[in-house]
């Protein structure tokens, strides 16, 4: 059976584990071949050979998405290794801490602003013009902490209101050149991430606040982000762009 990405590349940065993991999958079960970008080497091996012991081809960039030069080495061995580039999940970001803002450390702030906002920008920046060749797609990874307020972490809420608007912007810049950018804006999914923090504990004061502000009575899979991101990138939302996508178990619902 034909499958939505045979032949195509999707780069996922954040791919060692989580929901970057989930997606390299879930465009590898479509035919997608996968560049797996992140810090951590031995994780994002793991991510590889999951893909491959399925059947699929992906291959490992180390990268640091803050860094720029980090980011065109990314793109480059993209483009060197498949010859194109169709798709991209710019999905690499931190948490920072859980501090007020009269407390929040200044190194902490530009830490999280320097992942998750600037390395979205820099990823974005060297991938279109390979995705304008292709007439691609991109997605980005904002959060429900991009589309409300909240209390402590004022450096991730910055961040991904952030991803929100430079989506917006590079959604209409682009909007005529026949691609199109989205982001997806995740609650509560459970990850390594989100387990270590201690949001998943529901015998904890903060795993059941967090529980309870989910009206479908459940925390997230990372699978179920990854599927809006392949639908994103897909032909069935060929008419989607500039949209942020949440993926909430209804947390925002009014």
């Amino acid at each position: 059976m034909s499958r939505m990405f045979d032949g195509d590349v999707a780069l996922i940065t954040g791919g060692s584990s989580g929901i970057g993991r989930a997606t390299a999958s879930a465009f590898a079960a479509e035919g997608a071949k996968v560049v797996v970008a992140s810090r951590r080497r031995e994780e994002s091996l793991e991510t590889v050979r999951l893909v491959t012991d399925a059947g699929g081809e992906a291959f490992f960039v180390q990268a640091d998405v803050s860094v720029s030069a980090d980011v065109q080495r990314m793109v480059a061995q993209t483009i060197e290794r498949f010859g194109k580039l169709n798709y991209a999940f710019n999905n690499a970001g931190i948490g920072g801490s859980m501090t007020p803002t009269g407390d929040y450390s200044e190194e902490t702030f530009d830490r999280v602003i320097a992942i998750n906002l600037k390395g979205v920008f820099l990823s974005m920046k060297y991938e279109l013009p390979h995705i304008l060749a292709t007439k691609g797609a991109i997605v980005n990874m904002s959060s429900v902490a991009g589309l409300v307020g909240g209390r402590v972490g004022v450096a991730y809420y910055a961040s991904k209101h952030g991803v929100v608007g430079m989506t917006k912007a590079a959604a209409l810049e682009y909007a005529d050149q026949g691609i199109r950018i989205n982001a997806v804006a995740p609650a509560v999914i459970k990850t390594p991430l989100t387990e270590s923090a201690g949001f998943l504990d529901e015998k904890t004061q903060l795993g059941a606040m967090l529980l309870a502000r989910h009206p479908m009575g459940r925390f997230g899979e990372a699978e179920e982000v990854a599927q809006a991101v392949v639908w994103l990138c897909s032909k069935h939302a060929s008419f989607t762009t500039g949209h942020t996508l949440p993926i909430d178990g209804g947390v925002l619902i009014p």
